[in-house]
């Protein structure tokens, strides 16, 4: 299948809104926010969502929706993985609720696809799930339109939150578990610090004398041991996992002992991982390993004044330039 995107795990991008807002460290150096901003001047299709600030370009916090993209993926005749919204948030505050309703009526009406989003704002994507369970509004557009809506939630949409270190891991993931979804998947990407999938921590959420959430075996640790959360108003677990070091100008350091922690937390679940990129600066400070032990690449060197390893690809995108445990690019069975 060709792939009409960069995106390693995507095949197609699909942008019916553009724009978004800052809200969380993740989005400092979101590569959006700076390939908009080549478009934002006057009569451009990010005019006005972009401003130029002292740390270079910014999202406004202005959106745009977009109605006359919204029927492209009926074009599209064969199957296709879609990211929706690569540019901006479909669950971004300003987003009208009709017009979600209108995105999600296109993807119920084309079940050949299957649509992938992502949101840093999952309080509202929950919110807008419940209320669109089975007999909710999303059934009786598609019902207009004579497209059998079948069962809710639709298998074809899959629903995931990004997070970039621990506390936004606490803050969202429980809450994606609260979500109506034929798969809930979590985009560790840019990921700034260390993540513990398995011992997920929200006050909100947990229940009294529950201490945290293994998010990837699915059961809460209390106690007097461990318990399957489904009791707790909390849906299964992970589907899926994506993981990535930041990359572009400005990016930040990943440690791969981080990168390497996820993969193999995701192993002893078996729950699916994809490893998308070691970041423009990936650096190693794994104390069970040594970069000359650790199946590297031979040309792979240390860079001591930038603390970093070398890599060719300035993204750290090459799969051949990792160590081979790293190698891991599944998708949800």
């Amino acid at each position: 299948m060709s792939r009409a995107t960069a995106i390693e795990w995507t095949d197609e991008t699909w942008n019916p809104v553009r724009g978004c807002a800052l809200v969380s460290a993740g989005c400092a150096n979101c590569y959006a926010m700076k390939q908009a901003h080549r478009f934002s001047g006057e009569g451009m299709p990010y005019e006005g969502l972009t401003e130029l600030g002292p740390q270079g370009p910014r999202w406004t916090g202005k959106i745009k929706l977009v109605p006359e993209v919204l029927d492209a993926p009926l074009r599209w005749r064969k199957p296709k993985r879609i990211f929706v919204n690569s540019m901006s948030d479909l669950f971004h505050e300003e987003v009208p609720e009709w017009f979600i309703e209108s995105v999600f009526v296109i993807m119920t009406r084309t079940p050949r696809h299957t649509y992938q989003i992502l949101t840093k704002r999952p309080e509202r994507m929950r919110d807008f799930m419940q209320r669109n369970s089975t007999g909710g509004r999303i059934f009786h557009l598609a019902d207009d339109r004579g497209v059998e809506s079948g069962v809710w939630p639709r298998p074809n949409i899959w629903l995931g939150v990004s997070v970039e270190d621990q506390q936004t891991a606490d803050e969202r993931i429980p809450i994606l578990l609260q979500t109506p979804a034929a798969i809930r998947f979590v985009s560790a990407e840019p990921l700034l610090g260390p993540v513990d999938l398995e011992q997920v921590r929200n006050t909100a959420l947990l229940a009294e004398g529950q201490d945290f959430l293994n998010v990837l075996k699915r059961y809460a640790w209390t106690c007097t041991g461990a318990e399957y959360y489904d009791s707790c108003g909390i849906e299964p677990g992970l589907d899926w996992v994506i993981v990535g070091g930041e990359s572009g100008p400005g990016a930040r350091l990943c440690d791969v002992a981080w990168i390497r922690s996820i993969v193999e937390q995701c192993r002893a679940a078996a729950v699916p991982v994809f490893v998308k990129q070691l970041g423009g600066r990936p650096t190693y400070s794994d104390p069970d390993h040594s970069i000359e032990s650790d199946g590297w690449p031979d040309h792979v060197r240390w860079d001591t004044r930038r603390v970093c390893i070398q890599l060719s690809d300035n993204k750290g995108g090459d799969p051949a330039e990792w160590p081979k445990d790293l190698r891991v690019r599944e998708m949800p069975r």
